[in-house]
């Protein structure tokens, strides 16, 4: 039997970035359109799954990516100890979705089989391939294996009642996002099948591609799988931080909460 989640998103990074490298063939009008890095939280009565593990200060320095706040201090704006997270849910391996190997030691991670395959396989021989993959990330999750840690889903799968993952694949081989049951409908975390709002109303797609039917045919599966198209919660889109309620006036701009629904819809891309 399912039941009704809480769910926060928790900005911890940053960059700039202009709309025309974000999508391919770029654009019409060049703008600013900076990403934001999340990591997600599902909380109810007596579990909290974790969607996502961001990067660390290290990775910010070698990727020249700005770190807002660790995503430890996040945790604990929402009174969340990381050590006793059970779960956490690794929508893909790529560095800003994988890092931050030890915060989290007791936790159980759910994962793509297509996802383990690719990032631990010969298409990482390929350096353009590999570049969005940090290895010693890769790494800790081969020894999480190796201890019993992590549960292999294959396409749809459950990590608790009322919280599922569906393959989507496109951004990387095996890219998940997250399906949870709020008071409200069927909320999806796209995670980087849907970088940004404008990515999924323009059906145009962001330039970190494995398969690029697989991403366009992700947008029709996601859509499917909302209750509602504004349940649809995109991976690095500012405008989440702007349109959702903040989790409490001192975490404007910093944690905001989805299950409550948005104050208002996200603005229309307009290229052009």
């Amino acid at each position: 039997m399912s039941q009704h989640y809480e769910v926060y998103a928790i900005a911890f990074g940053r960059v700039d970035r202009q709309a025309s490298g974000n999508f391919i063939g770029g654009v019409i009008a060049d703008r600013s359109m900076p990403l934001v890095y999340y990591v997600w939280v599902i909380r109810s009565a007596g579990r909290v799954i974790v969607v996502d593990t961001g990067y660390d200060q290290a990775s910010a320095d070698r990727r020249r990516r700005a770190l807002l706040k660790p995503v430890e201090a996040g945790l604990r704006a929402l009174a969340i100890d990381p050590a006793a997270v059970q779960d956490v849910i690794v929508t893909h391996m790529h560095y800003d979705h994988a890092g931050n190997g030890t915060l989290f030691p007791n936790a159980r991670y759910h994962l793509q089989d297509a996802e383990m395959a690719f990032a631990t396989g010969r298409c990482m021989c390929h350096a353009h391939v590999r570049s969005p993959y940090d290895v010693e990330d890769v790494a800790a999750m081969v020894r999480r294996v190796y201890a019993g840690l992590v549960n292999f889903h294959e396409g749809p799968g459950t990590v608790a009642p009322g919280v599922g993952v569906h393959r989507i694949g496109g951004h990387s081989r095996g890219l998940q996002a997250v399906t949870v049951e709020t008071e409200r409908g069927t909320l999806v975390l796209a995670s980087d099948a849907i970088p940004f709002y404008a990515h999924f109303q323009s059906r145009r797609v962001y330039p970190v591609i494995d398969c690029l039917p697989d991403i366009l045919d992700g947008y029709r599966t996601i859509d499917e799988l909302a209750s509602r198209p504004e349940h649809i919660v995109p991976g690095h889109d500012p405008e989440v931080m702007e349109i959702f309620p903040a989790f409490s006036a001192e975490t404007r701009g910093w944690i905001a909460r989805l299950h409550e629904g948005p104050l208002r819809p996200p603005a229309v891309w307009l290229d052009g």
